[in-house]
């Protein structure tokens, strides 16, 4: 079981399974979980650069996320600077642990932060100013994403210092664009979730359908059935530069797909029972136990309350003792 990858796959019982979607061994030598936020956030990279446009490959990695180009600073530069030389210390760190060196440590491959040149950064904008305006969308604009057009994800682009004047900055990147970032056109249907990222959803609704308050319903593969629709909806609309947890994400959506189907089935069950009702028809038994238990729950009230001593007689009581 040696990983080869990133989208390495194992064999167990002569299957082959994605090992993103796995319970084994990274290269770092820790235990990874059937799915984690590293991998959740590379496949949403990945497949968001499906939708993107770039004038080097390389310069789809961005290294900083801000709100507008005015608050590139000091210390924002020296942030993404830090940020760069992590993540290119876990790179060099993983190939050697793939190449089978097990003595290396972290702090040993990973480079220092000011040996970072300020030209190698590529700094996420997160901007609709290359998204059409969208004028009557929306009759009440509340943000500036009801005035553009509507795009599956937050829209972007990407900048870095010029190598020739390194005080000015060059977009080298834009979201929701096709072809050269000069000649190209707005386009917001050419790219596609990866493959590995559809496995995740997939693998996610099936481990939480197997959770003891959802995997006795006979509808749970419906359940199942909307979450990963619904995943495929918003899937890449989780928004890196607000939260590094999409598992939280989409869980939650997870979540409320399970319930609404409930939900719809609790509502056509009880048309269902009051319609067998009327036509004097035994209704389902949870209808049966449910009148049961209302039955039970006010026998037991009233008992409480007939044997229970008033406040009035307790006070009556202590006053003659005393």
């Amino acid at each position: 079981m040696t990983p080869c990858g990133r989208n390495a796959t194992i064999s167990h019982k002569g299957v082959q399974i994605p090992m993103a979607t796995t319970l084994t061994t990274s290269p770092t030598g820790r235990k990874v979980k059937y799915l984690n936020n590293r991998d959740l956030l590379a496949e949403i990279h990945r497949s968001k650069n499906t939708f993107s446009s770039f004038t080097k490959p390389e310069y789809s990695q961005h290294d900083i996320i801000l709100s507008n180009l005015d608050k590139i600073n000091i210390r924002t530069i020296a942030e993404a600077k830090r940020n760069k030389a992590k993540r290119l210390g876990l790179e060099a760190f993983a190939r050697a642990r793939l190449a089978g060196d097990k003595k290396i440590k972290l702090t040993e491959c990973t480079p220092d932060y000011k040996t970072v040149a300020k030209t190698d950064l590529v700094i996420r904008i997160m901007t609709f100013e290359h998204i059409p305006l969208a004028p009557g969308r929306k009759k009440t604009t509340k943000t500036t994403a009801d005035s553009h057009d509507k795009v599956n994800f937050p829209p972007f682009q990407h900048w870095k210092f010029d190598e020739t004047t390194p005080d000015e900055l060059v977009c080298v990147g834009k979201s929701h664009w096709k072809g050269p970032l000069d000649t190209g056109v707005f386009s917001k249907d050419h790219g596609r979730i990866t493959e590995n990222l559809g496995k995740m959803y997939i693998k996610l609704s099936e481990r939480y359908a197997q959770r003891s308050n959802w995997r006795g319903y006979t509808y749970v593969e419906e359940m199942k059935g909307q979450a990963i629709l619904q995943l495929s909806q918003i899937g890449l609309q989780f928004d890196e530069s607000k939260s590094e947890n999409p598992f939280a994400y989409y869980t939650a959506a997870v979540t409320n797909s399970f319930t609404r189907i409930l939900n719809i089935e609790k509502k056509n069950q009880n048309i269902r029972d009051d319609m067998l009702q009327e036509h004097g028809l035994t209704p389902s038994n949870t209808r049966q136990n449910k009148a049961q238990f209302a039955d039970e729950t006010a026998r037991q009230a009233e008992l409480y309350k007939k044997f229970r001593m008033p406040k009035s007689e307790e006070t009556d009581i202590e006053e003659e003792e005393a």
